[in-house]
C-alpha cells in the first residue's frame, strides 16, 4: 500500500516531500525515500507546511507534507491552514493509528477519539479532501479525487491519513491513470463586452491581486491600451511593474499613500478589480477606496465580488484573469487612451528616517536590499510577519511577477523563516528572507538549509524585541506593555548548525555583507542590529484595529 500511494503521488506531479518522521508512519517514510521524490527531512513540522507553501509557488508542482501520528499531525496544522489560505497545492500524508488499537490509549493515537475528526480527516475549512485511506479498496476513489483537486485554477489541500498497519498491506487492485483536466471558468462574450462599454464610460483604475499573477503581461497590455491607472495589493507587488509610470502604489498593510491621494483626488467612475479579495490586509475596508460608481470585481472564485465591500456596487464577473483580460483586449477599441499626466506616484522611504543611534536604519537596510538582492539577482524574496514585512512591502520595489512573497491570511510568524529553504529549493536557486528576530527564534531551518546545501539566506532585523507590537502598541494608547525579547547572536547561532554567518553593526558595513551572502552557495545569515526607534510603516494597520476597538479607553494604562 505505501508503495502504491508514493506511486500515485509522483504519476500527480510531486517531486518534493517536506516532513517529520515517526514510528507511525514508517513504512510510508521508507516507501517516500526510496522512490523518485526528493524527500526533505525537517526539524519541525510548521516549518515544513510553511517550506512546501513557497516551493509550490517556485514551480508549480504539488507538494507532499509527511508526518506521522499525533503531534505530528497537529505541529503541521498552521502550515496547512496557510496553504489552502494562500492558494497553494500541498498533500498532507499522515500516519493514524489502526483501526484494532483505536481508544486503547495507542501511542501518539490518531483517531476520533483523540482529534476532531471532522476538522482534520474530512473536508471542510481547511481541506477541499480528506480521507482515511483503510484499504487499497479506497484508492481508486482517492486518485480521481487528488486528480481533480490538482487540476483546479485555484489552491488544492488535502489530508490523506494511512493507518499503520494499512501501510504494509499489498494492494488487491491497480492504480487508475490519471487522466483529468478542467476547462478554465470564463465570462460570455456578451458580459465581456458589457464589462468594456462600462469601462470606456469614464475613467477607471486597475486593482491588480495575487490570483492575477499569471496576467502580468496582458494586464499591462491592458493598462497601456486604457491609460488606466493601476495599483496592486501587498501580495501582488511585481505583478504590475512598480516602476512603470501607470503605478500609483501598492494598497493596504504598508501600502503607500499615493493610492489613497489618487483615490481622493482623481477618483475613478469604475474600479477594475482582477484577482484580490480586497480584505483587510489589502484594503482595510476604507471607503475612499470605493469608486464614484462601481466595483467591476473579476475573480475565479465566485465568492470573492463583494465580500469587502458589501455595501458597495458592484459588478460580479466569475473568470479566469487571463482568460478574462485577454477578452477585454479583443473588445476594447483600437485607439489607445492617454494615461493623466499627473498620476500620483509611490514614495519609498518617506517615514521617518532621523538618526537616534548608531545602529542601522531600516530604510538603509532595505535600500541595499534593494540594490543588491531586488536590482542585481533574480532571487525571490520573502519578507516575515512583523516590521520585516512593513518595510519590505512598503520600500522594495519589482518589476516580475513571482519575485517577492509573503503571507497576509494567515500571516504566521516564521512562514517566511522557514518558506524560505522550500522557495531555494523549488527555484533551484538563491531565495532570501527578510525576517525579524522574533520570528528567528521562533521557527527556522537553518539545520535543514545546512543537510541539503541550499542557497538560503536570511536577513534578520535584530532590534531584541516584538517590534510591531511595540510599535503598534503604543499608537493604540497602551503603555507598559512588555515587548523585549534577550538579544541572541543569530550569526553565531548560524555558524553553529553550520550555515555561515556575519553580525552587521553599522550601515557601512551592510553592502559588503549582503555581497557576500549572494555570493554564497551555502546557506547564510546576516544579523542586522536594528535602530528599533525607526516608526515602521504600520500606520494603516493601526488604525484599522483602532477602528475595531483596539485602543486604551482608559487612558492610564
Amino acid at each position: 500500500m505505501a508503495e502504491a500511494v508514493v506511486t500515485l503521488l509522483y504519476r500527480l506531479g510531486v517531486r518534493h516531500a517536506f516532513g517529520v518522521s515517526g514510528g507511525g508512519i514508517g513504512p510510508l517514510w521508507a516507501a517516500l525515500a526510496h522512490s523518485p521524490i526528493q524527500v526533505q527531512h525537517f526539524r519541525h513540522e510548521s516549518g515544513a507546511g510553511f517550506a512546501a507553501i513557497e516551493s509550490y509557488f517556485a514551480n508549480d508542482r504539488p507538494v507532499v507534507v509527511f508526518t506521522t501520528t499525533g503531534p505530528g499531525i497537529t505541529n503541521a496544522l498552521t502550515g496547512l491552514l496557510a496553504a489552502r489560505g494562500e492558494g497553494s497545492k500541498v498533500i498532507l500524508l499522515s500516519a493514524s493509528t489502526s483501526a484494532a488499537n483505536r481508544g486503547r490509549w495507542a501511542c501518539q493515537e490518531t483517531s476520533s477519539y483523540t482529534l476532531p475528526s471532522e476538522g482534520i480527516f474530512a473536508p471542510g475549512s481547511l481541506f477541499h479532501f480528506a480521507t482515511i485511506l483503510e484499504s487499497g479498496e479506497q484508492l481508486p476513489e482517492a486518485t480521481r479525487r487528488l486528480a481533480l483537486g490538482l487540476t483546479r485554477p485555484e489552491g488544492f489541500v488535502t489530508h490523506l491519513s494511512v493507518p499503520t498497519a494499512v501501510q504494509t498491506q499489498p494492494m488487491s487492485t491497480s492504480l487508475p491513470p490519471v487522466l483529468f483536466s478542467q476547462s478554465l471558468p470564463m465570462a460570455t462574450e456578451a458580459v465581456i463586452a458589457d464589462c468594456a462599454r462600462r469601462l470606456s464610460e469614464g475613467s477607471f483604475a486597475i486593482w491588480v491581486g495575487f490570483g492575477a499573477r499569471r496576467a502580468a503581461p496582458l494586464i499591462r497590455q491592458l493598462a497601456e491600451r486604457t491609460g488606466a491607472a493601476v495599483m496592486c495589493s501587498p501580495r501582488a507587488k511585481g505583478v504590475f511593474p512598480e516602476t512603470h509610470p501607470q503605478f500609483i502604489g501598492v494598497t493596504g498593510f504598508s501600502g503607500h499613500a499615493s493610492v489613497l491621494e489618487y483615490m481622493q483626488q482623481q477618483r475613478p467612475l469604475r474600479t477594475l478589480v482582477l484577482g484580490t479579495r480586497l480584505g483587510e490586509p489589502t484594503s482595510f475596508w476604507n471607503p475612499t477606496m470605493v469608486p464614484a460608481g462601481e466595483f467591476i470585481h473579476v475573480d475565479i472564485d465566485p465568492n470573492a465580488p463583494g465580500v469587502a465591500y458589501p455595501t458597495a456596487e458592484t459588478f460580479a464577473i466569475q473568470s479566469d484573469i487571463s482568460v478574462f483580460v485577454k477578452a477585454l483586449l479583443e473588445q476594447w477599441p483600437t485607439v489607445d487612451r492617454l494615461a493623466p499626466p499627473d498620476l500620483p506616484r509611490p514614495e519609498q522611504g518617506v517615514v521617518n528616517q532621523c538618526r537616534l543611534s548608531r545602529l542601522v536604519r531600516p530604510t538603509t537596510l532595505m535600500e541595499a536590499i534593494q540594490r543588491r538582492v531586488v536590482e542585481e539577482s533574480d532571487a525571490i524574496v520573502l519578507a516575515d510577519a512583523g516590521n520585516s514585512f512593513a518595510w519590505a512591502t512598503h520600500m522594495l520595489q519589482f518589476s516580475q511577477p513571482g519575485r517577492y512573497r509573503i503571507s497576509t491570511g494567515v500571516g504566521a510568524m516564521g512562514h517566511a523563516v522557514t518558506g524560505v529553504v522550500g522557495a531555494a529549493l523549488g527555484s533551484r536557486g538563491k531565495a532570501v528572507a527578510i525576517v525579524g528576530d522574533g520570528a528567528m527564534l521562533m521557527n527556522n531551518e537553518i539545520s535543514t538549509a545546512v543537510k541539503f546545501q541550499l542557497p538560503a539566506v536570511w536577513v534578520v532585523l535584530n532590534d531584541a524585541r516584538y517590534n510591531m507590537c511595540a510599535q503598534g502598541m503604543s499608537l493604540q494608547g497602551f503603555k507598559g506593555v512588555d515587548t523585549k525579547i534577550p538579544q541572541a547572536d543569530f550569526a553565531l547561532i548560524a555558524q553553529a548548525m553550520g550555515a555561515d554567518g556575519l553580525r552587521v553593526e553599522h550601515e557601512s558595513e551592510l553592502e559588503a555583507a549582503l555581497e557576500k551572502a549572494m555570493n554564497s552557495p551555502t546557506p547564510y545569515v546576516i544579523d542586522v542590529l536594528i535602530d528599533p526607534t525607526q516608526p515602521a510603516p504600520i500606520g494603516g494597520r493601526v488604525q484599522s484595529l483602532i477602528a475595531q476597538g483596539a485602543i486604551d479607553a482608559t487612558g492610564d494604562r
